[in-house]
């Protein structure tokens, strides 16, 4: 598969969610498949999913991880925030 290069802005948890459990799908990894690359159970890949907010950052980076993906931080732009942001 090809390397996707998307730089995609994450302000809250769901949206997190939402987005890695679609780069899991685009991979075609069940959650099983995407938690055995890495040592998680479906249940954490879940919960990740649903409830990311609950879940522990160590998962995080392993599902990270199990997705080839890399977390960057960047400064928020001035007058770019949104409604429901932290």
């Amino acid at each position: 598969m090809e390397k996707d290069d998307k730089t995609q802005a994450i302000r809250t948890p769901m949206q997190l969610a939402m987005i890695l459990q679609g780069y899991r799908k685009q991979r075609r990894f069940s959650q099983k498949q995407a938690g055995e690359k890495v040592g998680l159970l479906p249940k954490t890949i879940s919960a990740l999913e649903s409830r990311p907010e609950r879940s522990c950052i160590e998962s995080l980076f392993k599902l990270i991880s199990a997705l080839d993906l890399e977390m960057v931080l960047l400064s928020k732009e001035k007058g770019r925030t949104g409604k429901g942001e932290w």
